[in-house]
C-alpha cells in the first residue's frame, strides 16, 4: 500500500512539472475517470466571462414496463422510472482542475434504505487535475476503472440495462484516488493506464472505519487505433466505423478486508474477506456491426462468512465467473437488433445457494437521437440451473423509453 501512494506522487510531480501541452476541455467526458452518461450534445452549460469557471448541467431518465413470467407460472407487470439522473461538471480557475457531481433520485438507484445507512443519491462527487492530455489525476467518489460495460454510461447500453455477470461480478463505485495515463491514436497502436487506490467499500459509506482497501489495475489496447468519436465508450455502431476498430482490455482488482458480499455492492458479510476478481472484454465494430465480449470472475478463500453470535447464521462472498457475447447491427433507418447469451457459473463453495444462469436476450431499439434518446424494446430467457438438478425458466418483455441533453 505505501508503495502505491509513493508510486502516485512520483506520478502526481512528474506531470506537474511536465511540458504543459496545450489541450482542449471539449473531450473531459471520456478523458476523466467519471463517465457521464451519454450525450449527443454538451447539455446546458455556462462559461464566466473570465473563463474562471464553467458549468455544465445535464439530466436523463429512463421510463420503462416490464412483464415477467416466472417457472411457477405467476404473470408480474411493472412500471417504473429505472433511472432519473441530474448531472453537473465543468472547471473551477483553470480548465485543468474539474469536478462531476451526479445524483440519483429513482427508488432503482437509490435502493433499499436500512436503519443506520444513508440514503444513496450521491452517485459522483469527484475533482480532478489534468496537467496534459495525457494524465488524469481524480480524489473522491467515481466509477472504478471495471470492466466496459460497467465503464459505460447505462444511457449507452443498446439493451435495457447491463448483463447479469456485471450484476454479480464487476467492480463499482467506490471512494479514493485514481491516476490515468492516456495515450490515444485515431489509426495507430494506442492504450490506456488506469490505476485505483479506494476503500473498497462503494459508495456514501460513513461507517466505522477499518484497514480494509481496493487496489485496481487496467490495460486497454487499440490495436487498429482509437474508435471514432469515442465509439469504444458506447454500445453499437451508431457512427458506422469505416475501417475495422478493435478494443481489448484486462483488469486486476483486489479487495482486502471488504465488507459486502460483492466487493462495493451487496449485502454486510458477518465477517470480512479479501477478494480478487479479474475482468476480460473485448469490443469490435465496423460499417454498423458491433460484437463485443466480456469475462469475469471473483474469488476468495473460504467465501463463507458466519455470524459470530450465532454460528447457524452465515452468507457468503458472490464467487463464481461469468461470459458475455453480445453481437448487433444498426440498419440506415437507425433501427438496431442486438443479440445478448450470458452463462454465470458460481463457484462449488456456494453453490447449494444460489443456482448457475444462462440467459438469452433479443433486442431491438429504435435511435431518434443516437444514444440520448431512443426506444428500446426486449425479450429475455432465463434458465436456473439449481444444485439439487432442478431447473427454473423466467420470460421477460421489456419495452423503454431513455431520454436525456
Amino acid at each position: 500500500m505505501k508503495k502505491y501512494f509513493l508510486f502516485l506522487f512520483i506520478l502526481s510531480s512528474f506531470s506537474f512539472w511536465a511540458q504543459d501541452i496545450k489541450f482542449s476541455t471539449k473531450d473531459n467526458d471520456i478523458k476523466l475517470a467519471s463517465l457521464p452518461y451519454y450525450n449527443f450534445g454538451r447539455g446546458l452549460g455556462l462559461t464566466a466571462p473570465d473563463s474562471l469557471f464553467q458549468f455544465n448541467i445535464r439530466f436523463r431518465m429512463q421510463n420503462r414496463m416490464t412483464y415477467l413470467q416466472n417457472d411457477a407460472g405467476d404473470e408480474i407487470y411493472d412500471g417504473q422510472i429505472r433511472r432519473l439522473r441530474l448531472r453537473f461538471d465543468g472547471y473551477v480557475g483553470n480548465p485543468k482542475f474539474l469536478y462531476a457531481i451526479q445524483l440519483s433520485f429513482a427508488p432503482g438507484d437509490i435502493g433499499t434504505v436500512q436503519e443506520g445507512d444513508n440514503v444513496n443519491i450521491i452517485r459522483d462527487a469527484v475533482v480532478f487535475y489534468r496537467p496534459n492530455r495525457n494524465w488524469s489525476f481524480a480524489f473522491g467518489q467515481t466509477k472504478l476503472p471495471g470492466n466496459r460495460q460497467r465503464i459505460n454510461s447505462s444511457g449507452a447500453l443498446q439493451l435495457t440495462d447491463r448483463s447479469i455477470n456485471n450484476a454479480r461480478f464487476n467492480i463499482d463505485r467506490d471512494f479514493g484516488w485514481q491516476a490515468y495515463y492516456l495515450q490515444s491514436q485515431n489509426d495507430q497502436f494506442s492504450y490506456n493506464i488506469k490505476t485505483a487506490l479506494s476503500t473498497g467499500n462503494g459508495r456514501n459509506v460513513t461507517k466505522e472505519p477499518d484497514n480494509g482497501f481496493a487496489v485496481t489495475g487496467k490495460v486497454e489496447l487499440y490495436p487498429l487505433g482509437a474508435f471514432t468519436k469515442d465509439g469504444s465508450f458506447f454500445e453499437g455502431d451508431i457512427v458506422r466505423e469505416p475501417k475495422p476498430k478493435l478494443m481489448v482490455s484486462g483488469v486486476f482488482h483486489r479487495n482486502v478486508n471488504a465488507r459486502l458480499t460483492q466487493g462495493q455492492l451487496g449485502f454486510e458479510l458477518y465477517e470480512k474477506k479479501t477478494m480478487e476478481s479479474v475482468l476480460l472484454d473485448a469490443m469490435l465494430k465496423y460499417k454498423g456491426w458491433a460484437f463485443m465480449t466480456a469475462y469475469m470472475n471473483r474469488m476468495a478463500n473460504d467465501p463463507i462468512a458466519r455470524n459470530p453470535l450465532d454460528t447457524t447464521e452465515f452468507n457468503y462472498v458472490f464467487v463464481g465467473e461469468g461470459l458475455d457475447y453480445q453481437l448487433s447491427y444498426i440498419f440506415l433507418n437507425n433501427m438496431e437488433v442486438v443479440g445478448r447469451f450470458s452463462t454465470q457459473n458460481v463457484n462449488p463453495e456456494i453453490q447449494a445457494f444460489t443456482p448457475d444462469v444462462q440467459t438469452y436476450t433479443l433486442g431491438f431499439t429504435k435511435y431518434i437521437w443516437e444514444h440520448s434518446f431512443k426506444i428500446q424494446t426486449e425479450l429475455t430467457y432465463d434458465q436456473l440451473n439449481y444444485f439439487d438438478g432442478t431447473t427454473k425458466n423466467n420470460w421477460l418483455v421489456r419495452f423503454q423509453v431513455e431520454i436525456g441533453i
